[in-house]
């Protein structure tokens, strides 16, 4: 083809050759609800997955595969039948559930099998990430319900009886956390203040036997300072409209349904999470009975109570919460008026000022509840938790908070979204960096795909010794007022340089900005310090050490020696050092156990019912990888099933053979087998192939050409077959 002038056409380039793909993929709007796994998509970009998960949405179809990841597009209502024991019946009995629709029970029984089918079962990990009100809670409670149901189906009669009770009492424990440790915010009616990681304990023949839950940083603050129009924790309004308790029970808890509390804002607003019969038939299934029922409650009623206590101390008020402590008034009002300061061996003792004494009342608030909420995770944990010996293997499910960013920004959500990154590191660690490595090493012809690696904010977050948690773990030990603007002049010249971090100039509070994975998020500096201190005065220890309370003296019984210990610079732990050091022991389990990701999507910012907002969608997933996640998923291993060939039992006879043979002389080995070669000859030969497979368990991985999946029969295939290249057998740890 020629032009004028002579000149000849130029080559078509390959942004043009893009546009065109892009073109004639998205021509065809009526069929892109069609593709349930986002690897089939072609050309993978941020456009066509939008679009695919767009059309998904508007025909109600919520679950999408993505490569390795699941995803999850919350519908904000309910959806008949998408959850009913026959869906999890018939995901559980099917031969291959991969091929069925995309679902979350997909991920729960592949988990499941993989503890099943393998020679020495490894732990597995379900980690659910998202925003907040992206759906992680509802999405965990499917899944225990799944494995509740699933792991339970014996058709050993004898011990039918006890497996129903312990998956009955592991799902009574759902309603009670999120009852004590969630709370209405702006961003979710049912948001997790609290991370919790549970395991689900199964027996060696892959029965549910028992539970554990772990929980991180509940968010105490909230107990006596609720951001502008959100709740306090679901409790203390089911406590007060108590449409199950009786006239007494309410007087007794001092939470009648006309008083008005100044720490229970949108108290008019009611919630489906304010039924407060299924959090009392859910403590009476779990063993907690009716008297001490009441001492829980009757505790809790505390913190909405001694909101009303403040100079000139009101007797009524003062009275009320002195009653549900079990100490006298007097007792309650010197201890939040009067300080007691050591000098060498004397003490004196000094009046509170106005502002003290607000701080005493609110310590003594957040320091009750905390402590509750750990005392009732620790009776759950007695409660279903099963013996060492009666359990080998067990699934985890994570639950944590999503990233959250608001207009004013503390110390917890720093740690909430530290948290995020610290499991976001964890999915560019195992997946996507290593998928890449692992096709390299492989043989593969493979250009490395970008992704957002965060160890850059990371540093910033927790790097020795100029990282923000040790500057300020540094300033909040140290025996002196807290400056705000000390502290942040002192991060402007220790992490001035550093690309993450910045400031706004204009700005006239002290503050600080990270450039998280999600987005950036601007930190207040003011009163980061004493959160992070989170001191207790030794008064209020005391205090609730002498209560007539039961309950207040079992949980406060065995505080006096932290508690009057003296404060110097090395006896401080603050909370940033306790929540590190929890979130590295939960880094280390699911390093030790196979992960299964699913990424719950805010397909809008107002929680409306089956709208879809374009660009809520697109930032999340970008953020967290999901356009990388397909590319290296389509290019590498997509497809990657269990072994049901004549080969996969031959495999599987050698792998036991060897390992009487060689069990003082395990090692990690893999080995590479071409697909198609010999195979008439080493049909029941597999020994001679797999000298060298050690201890592990065998995984098939196999990759396909973008238009012909892969054969589950590889011993089959002749050598030059598009669509299957080759066959790996790896060790999985």
């Amino acid at each position: 083809i020629s032009l004028p002038f002579g000149k000849a056409s130029p080559p078509p380039s390959l942004n043009d050759s893009l546009e065109g793909d892009l073109r004639a993929f998205l021509i065809d709007e009526d069929q892109l609800h069609t593709y349930d796994d986002l690897t089939k998509v072609n050309p993978v970009t941020p456009t066509t997955v939008l679009k695919c998960l767009q059309a998904r949405y508007r025909a109600q179809v919520f679950y999408t595969h993505a490569g390795c990841t699941l995803v999850a597009l919350n519908p904000f209502q309910p959806i008949p039948d998408l959850y009913s024991l026959d869906v999890m019946r018939e995901y559980h009995s099917a031969p291959q559930p991969q091929e069925a629709k995309p679902h979350i029970f997909i991920v729960a029984e592949e988990a499941y099998r993989n503890v099943q089918g393998q020679l020495e079962p490894v732990n597995q990990s379900l980690v659910v990430s998202g925003e907040s009100g992206a759906g992680k809670t509802w999405t965990s409670r499917c899944l225990m319900k799944y494995y509740a149901t699933v792991a339970a189906s014996s058709s050993v009669l004898k011990s039918q009886d006890a497996v129903d009770r312990i998956e009955k009492r592991v799902l009574d424990s759902n309603p009670i956390m999120e009852a004590f440790g969630n709370a209405c915010t702006l961003r979710n009616h049912n948001s997790s203040r609290f991370g919790k990681y549970i395991q689900l304990q199964l027996d060696r023949s892959h029965f549910l036997v028992g539970a554990s839950v772990q929980t991180y940083l509940l968010e105490k603050t909230r107990v006596a300072c609720q951001p502008a129009n959100e709740r306090n924790f679901h409790i203390f309004y089911q406590v007060r409209m108590m449409k199950g308790a009786s006239s007494e029970q309410k007087k007794e808890w001092k939470m009648g349904h006309g008083q008005s509390f100044n720490w229970l804002p949108k108290a008019q607003k009611t919630l489906e999470e304010d039924c407060f019969q299924e959090t009392v038939e859910a403590m009476s299934h779990l063993g907690i009975k009716s008297d001490k029922q009441a001492e829980i409650f009757r505790v809790f009623g505390l913190p909405p109570t001694s909101a009303n206590v403040s100079p000139p101390w009101a007797a009524e008020s003062l009275q009320g919460a002195a009653g549900l402590l079990g100490v006298p008034a007097e007792e309650l009002q010197a201890c939040l008026a009067v300080r007691t300061l050591v000098a060498g061996k004397q003490s004196i003792l000094k009046p509170c000022s106005l502002s003290d004494c607000g701080v005493r009342r609110d310590c003594l608030a957040k320091v009750v509840y905390a402590h509750l909420f750990e005392w009732l995770t620790s009776f759950i944990n007695r409660s279903i938790c099963a013996d060492n010996s009666a359990w080998c293997n067990f699934i985890g499910l994570l639950d944590v908070y999503g990233f959250e960013c608001f207009q004013r920004n503390n110390l917890e959500q720093l740690c909430i979204n530290y948290a995020n990154e610290k499991l976001q590191q964890h999915f560019v660690a195992h997946y996507l960096r290593a998928q890449q490595e692992e096709y390299v090493s492989e043989g593969l012809e493979w250009s490395f795909v970008r992704y957002q690696d965060n160890q850059s904010c990371l540093d910033l977050i927790e790097g020795n010794p100029t990282g923000v948690f040790p500057l300020l773990n540094e300033e909040s030990r140290l025996n002196r007022a807290s400056d705000a603007g000390k502290f942040g002049a002192r991060l402007q010249k220790e992490l001035g340089d550093h690309g993450s971090i910045s400031w706004d100039k204009f700005s006239q509070e002290p503050h600080f900005s990270v450039t998280h994975y999600a987005g950036p998020v601007s930190y207040q500096i003011q009163g980061m310090m004493e959160k992070n201190k989170d001191p207790v005065p030794p008064e209020i220890i005391a205090l609730l050490q002498a209560s007539a309370n039961p309950l207040l003296g079992q949980v406060f019984g065995d505080q006096e020696a932290d508690s009057t210990a003296p404060r110097g610079l090395s006896k401080v732990v603050t909370v940033v050092a306790k929540f590190k050091n929890s979130l590295e022991s939960l880094m280390k389990i699911l390093h030790s156990t196979t992960p299964h990701y699913t990424r719950c999507i805010k397909p809008n910012p107002d929680c409306k019912p089956l709208t879809f907002h374009k660009r809520e969608v697109i930032m999340q997933l970008e953020a967290c990888g999901i356009v990388e996640t397909i590319h290296i998923s389509a290019a590498g291993f997509p497809i990657r099933k269990r072994l049901l060939s004549r080969r996969a039992f031959s495999i599987q006879c050698c792998w036991r053979r060897h390992q009487l043979r060689r069990r003082r002389a395990r090692g990690r080995a893999a080995v590479l087998i071409q697909a198609g070669k010999g195979a008439e000859e080493d049909a029941g030969l597999g020994p001679r192939l797999l000298s060298s497979v050690l201890d592990g368990s065998v995984k098939l991985h196999y990759q396909r050409s973008p238009l012909l999946y892969a054969d589950m029969l590889p011993h089959l295939r002749r050598e030059g077959v598009t669509g299957f290249n080759q066959i790996l057998l790896e060790k999985t740890l």
